[in-house]
């Protein structure tokens, strides 16, 4: 069925079928970010078992203990919105792209902190450029992928 709008002719039912692999994204993504997320939460909270064991001595925790009120801020919402972009992806709704942008300011405002003020050598080294990398790389594709999504019609 059809009917007019204005110029052209529409069709009347716009169902589109949800792909398999939006759920594979949603779910993959959602784990991927609850890691950032419980990252994020046990260095904000100091939980010293988790920041030892993750290798940090008394020059990495004082680089943490100087980040700016700001710097803080945009992890945080770089974090979080990261999380409610996978959510949103679940949830089939189109503000998925707009929150995974938000993630990626506040990663850019963290990585001009990260070379602005210049982490402990313990910090710098190729480890820490590869998850730099994948971490810009998995947000961008998730920001694309959602914004494709969404083009296509399906996530409303």
């Amino acid at each position: 069925m059809e009917f007019y709008a204005g110029e052209e002719t529409v069709p009347f039912t716009t169902a589109v079928r949800t792909p398999w692999h939006i759920w594979v994204v949603g779910v993959v993504s959602l784990l991927w970010n609850a890691i950032g997320a419980f990252d994020y939460t046990m260095t904000q909270t100091r939980n010293m078992a988790y920041l030892e064991g993750a290798g940090m001595g008394p020059d990495e925790l004082a680089y943490l203990a100087s980040f700016p009120a700001w710097a803080n801020a945009a992890w945080a919402v770089g974090v979080w919105f990261c999380v409610l972009g996978s959510v949103l992806l679940l949830l089939r709704s189109r503000y998925a792209f707009p929150a995974f942008v938000a993630s990626l300011v506040g990663i850019a405002v963290v990585t001009i902190f990260q070379f602005a003020f210049p982490a402990p050598t313990s910090f710098n080294g190729t480890m820490a450029l590869v998850f730099a990398i994948v971490l810009w790389a998995v947000t961008c594709g998730l920001a694309l992928y959602s914004r494709v999504m969404a083009k296509k019609g399906v996530l409303r």
